[in-house]
């Protein structure tokens, strides 16, 4: 790509040649031999990661991938088989995954229809077993449901030992936690990425310093709390999440962008996959970040804390996860709609 200006992730450069060869960004900036795409001057992005998703087949990552989603982060994908089928599929988005996530037998989570049997983790003695299960599977990190205490989810207890035995494990730990109670579990218990946010009151003071400082991540996915706040008839409780979104950044908390995509069923909102990660974007830079905030938290942000080391920065050896921008994102968070060209591990496949 000829006359591309690059975002690295604090600005756009000067128009510059970028050669994709072998699947990643090349140090050699020579086209000579090479198919070129004339850049007009149009940005380039990495490709976009949403660390929120669930996987239902094929077609999401078909889907994705169409909208410059070029990595997804699985949060839930059962059985193991489903999951194992759509890893390392070329051309479309990569993934990485949970796979069975660790629930308690009560909550909402529970009366998910089709929910995995073994997914239910009663006591702190099963934890150890549940995730050397998850491992043994594939996992690439450990997801569990914590719920306000007395609400359905796993006790303290039991939380503490799931985070426990991810970190023996070397897996991270990921907490879903949508309310302020279930926020505060899974931070005694040590978890290290929290994903929703939550819409029943503000995140204490004390929490959100306790994040900042021991370098926890938030994916608040406030397209699934907008939706979810809308769906219960209670819209105005969206402004609690985005409040809290706006605290933990300005408390210096890491924000990544997540969507919480899903087409389940018994789940209080379905997401679309891909657009709504520009949605997320939109919603970012309204609660607080700068645009360029919100594209590293779509970009180099979910690379760096799901330790992603080939990807999230348009720079040589890096995968070549690209999007070409007609518009300027860093103006105008909108613009990152504006795909023209996407090339998902080299792989030019077309905008939907």
């Amino acid at each position: 790509m000829t006359h591309v200006r690059v975002f690295d992730g604090r600005r756009l450069t000067e128009p510059r040649t970028v050669v994709i060869a072998g699947g990643v960004i090349s140090p050699d900036t020579s086209v000579t031999g090479a198919k070129v795409v004339e850049g007009d001057g149009m940005i380039l992005m990495p490709g976009l990661i949403d660390a929120h998703v669930h996987l239902h087949g094929p077609q999401t990552l078909e889907q994705l991938c169409s909208y410059g989603v070029t990595t997804a982060l699985d949060m839930a994908t059962w059985p193991p088989q489903l999951l194992a089928s759509l890893r390392n599929t070329p051309g479309v988005t990569d993934i990485r995954s949970a796979g069975t996530p660790a629930i308690g037998t009560g909550g909402p989570h529970a009366k998910i229809p089709g929910m995995a049997a073994d997914a239910v983790v009663r006591t702190p003695q099963q934890a150890a077993e549940f995730v050397a299960a998850q491992v043994s599977a594939g996992s690439d990190y450990i997801k569990i449901v914590a719920e306000a205490p007395g609400k359905g989810g796993p006790n303290q207890e039991t939380v503490d030992a799931l985070v426990a035995a991810a970190h023996t494990h070397g897996k991270l730990a990921v907490a879903h936690a949508a309310t302020a109670g279930a926020y505060r579990m899974a931070l005694d218990a040590g978890v290290d990425i929290l994903t929703h946010i939550p819409l029943d009151q503000p995140l204490s003071p004390s929490d959100i310093a306790r994040m900042a400082a021991e370098g926890r991540a938030a994916v608040p996915t406030l397209t699934m709390m907008e939706g979810t706040a809308a769906a219960r008839g209670a819209a105005p409780a969206y402004r609690t999440a985005r409040q809290n979104v706006a605290a933990l950044h300005q408390a210096g908390v890491p924000v990544l962008a997540g969507t919480d995509a899903n087409t389940q069923p018994g789940v209080p909102f379905q997401v679309p996959h891909g657009p709504s990660l520009h949605h997320e974007l939109q919603l970012l830079v309204d609660a607080g970040l700068t645009p360029a905030e919100a594209l590293n938290s779509a970009t180099a942000g979910p690379a760096r804390h799901f330790s992603l080391t080939d990807r999230g920065s348009i720079t040589p050896g890096q995968r070549a996860d690209l999007l070409l921008i007609d518009g300027d994102p860093l103006a105008d968070i909108r613009a990152s709609r504006n795909i023209r060209r996407i090339w998902c591990g080299g792989t030019e496949t077309a905008p939907a």
